[in-house]
């Protein structure tokens, strides 16, 4: 068999984590098995459903690399087919018009609230109340239709929806590659509603029809969809088509192990590329966040796509780690290729300053050094900022100090030897600093802070040798004289 996965968003808002984590883990189980991963955009919901949502998701997709193997389905142009389904069910027993009109529906759960809320009366009996709490309970019950066994419409020309007949067996149990195996007493199945008084096909009947459709073999999504496999799964067995195996993967909670929510930074999956993170790092974070596979930490997408399994994904919800996010990131950061990580860093740089040819040329002598200094790509431009701003003019508290008399002497005598300096590599610049120490007896913490301070201002920067090779001699001497006396 050839396993074919799917993932199936809805275009009413962005491409959160928890559905970047599920096209991760339906792209994973795909890739191991040598299979289909296929994209199916859920716009059945003309309301709510944007174009810009849709491009949100494609672009969410492609920065993270979860390509399809064929070119996104929109479910809403597939709706003749799924109302062909619905009445082909109706044909053949297992579905029936309804003719329950809105108005009438509505007025039944009004009428449970309220026996409900009046079984909550003082003064009522124990045998009143619970009289008044099963009337209730039966009319908040999953619906079950006077038309569900035939009978005639009120009228010939009664608007009507397509139901389908609920199971009468006692229950149903699902098989799940998660979960394990979950019973469900038919009682709390409904007589779903296939097609709309309009004619359109609802999402749940849309949903099987494209899985079929599609041979989708695994249904891997968010165990808040649990619920619909139990009344999904009754229109598999009215079609007569294959059941594909079902694995519902716990959502994604806080730190503090509540629903994920913004505060905890349940942003879109595009804000974290904004936000400095790579595409490697979220796929390795993410598909950490709920499977393991032994005790490797983290995996590059061939990695994992060698080993990844169902039976490894954990029941209980992950917890979002922004630290831990943070630490998985500065290590691809650290491991990327550098010319690409000169390009993204350049990008940042932009936001910062005027990019020039110099300044490009100086980050990607300094790069293999500095990636050390930041979780994400901000951090690690903001790092480099002491390559185009020597801060002169916004000296702090403790370069100020240290350019005071006796620093600038030293700054002075130390820019004629650099000046004087027959070369000009990181060696060659340890040896100008260390001679000038040896020659006036001096440490290199006495000579290293007034030199920094002129260099930098102040800004963080690593060893002076190193900064003074990347800068370049024209832009370190200008630099010190700016603190030297005309």
């Amino acid at each position: 068999m050839t396993v074919i996965t799917r993932f199936a968003p809805s275009p009413t808002g962005m491409l959160h984590i928890g559905g970047a984590r599920t096209a991760l883990f339906n792209y994973l189980l795909a890739k191991r098995h040598g299979g289909t991963f296929l994209l199916r955009i859920e716009d059945t919901d003309k309301k709510r459903s944007t174009d810009e949502a849709t491009q949100a998701i494609l672009d969410g997709m492609a920065w993270l690399g979860l390509d399809a193997d064929a070119p996104p389905t929109y479910q809403s142009r597939n709706a003749d087919r799924h109302a062909e389904c619905a009445l082909r069910m109706v044909e053949v027993g297992h579905a029936f018009r309804c003719y329950a009109t809105p108005e009438e529906l509505q007025a039944r759960r009004d009428e449970g609230e309220a026996k409900r809320a009046a079984a909550k009366a003082d003064g009522l009996s124990e045998a009143e109340q619970q009289s008044l709490r099963a009337e209730a309970d039966a009319l908040l019950a999953p619906y079950r239709s006077p038309w569900r066994d035939g009978g005639d419409p009120p009228a010939p020309d009664t608007p009507y929806t397509v139901r389908l007949r609920a199971p009468d067996q006692e229950s149903m149990t699902v098989s799940d590659q998660v979960q394990g195996e979950v019973t469900l007493n038919t009682t709390e199945i409904d007589d779903l509603i296939l097609l709309r008084a309009d004619g359109t096909p609802t999402y749940m009947l849309a949903v099987v029809v494209d899985d079929h459709d599609m041979g989708v073999t695994h249904v891997v999504r968010g165990d808040d969809h649990f619920r619909n496999t139990f009344r999904q799964l009754p229109i598999y067995w009215a079609m007569g088509w294959d059941v594909p195996e079902f694995a519902h993967v716990p959502m994604i909670h806080g730190s503090d192990g509540a629903k994920l929510s913004k505060r905890h930074g349940a942003l879109s999956t595009l804000a974290y590329r904004d936000m400095g993170y790579l595409p490697e790092a979220m796929n390795s974070y993410l598909m950490r966040l709920g499977w393991s596979h032994g005790d490797q930490e983290i995996f590059s997408m061939d990695e994992a796509a060698k080993v990844f399994d169902l039976a490894d994904i954990n029941k209980a919800p992950g917890r979002l780690d922004l630290d831990k996010l943070g630490d998985v990131n500065a290590y691809f950061i650290r491991t990327i290729d550098e010319s690409r990580l000169l390009h993204l860093v350049l990008a940042e740089v932009a936001n910062l300053t005027d990019a020039s040819d110099s300044l490009s040329e100086r980050l990607q002598q300094a790069l293999p050094t500095l990636k050390e200094r930041g979780q994400t790509l901000p951090q690690l431009a903001e790092s480099c900022r002491f390559l185009w701003d020597s801060n002169a003019d916004n000296l702090n508290k403790k370069a100020r100090k240290a350019l005071r008399e006796e620093g600038i002497k030293r700054v002075s005598e130390l820019r004629e030897a650099l000046d004087l300096s027959d070369s000009w590599t990181i060696e060659a610049l340890q040896n100008v600093l260390e001679s000038y120490c040896a020659a006036h007896t001096l440490s290199m913490g006495q000579v290293g802070p007034p030199l920094r301070a002129a260099l930098t201002g102040g800004l963080p920067a690593p060893d002076l040798a190193p900064v003074m090779y990347w800068l370049g001699r024209e832009e370190v001497l200008a630099r010190l004289d700016k603190h030297l006396p005309a």
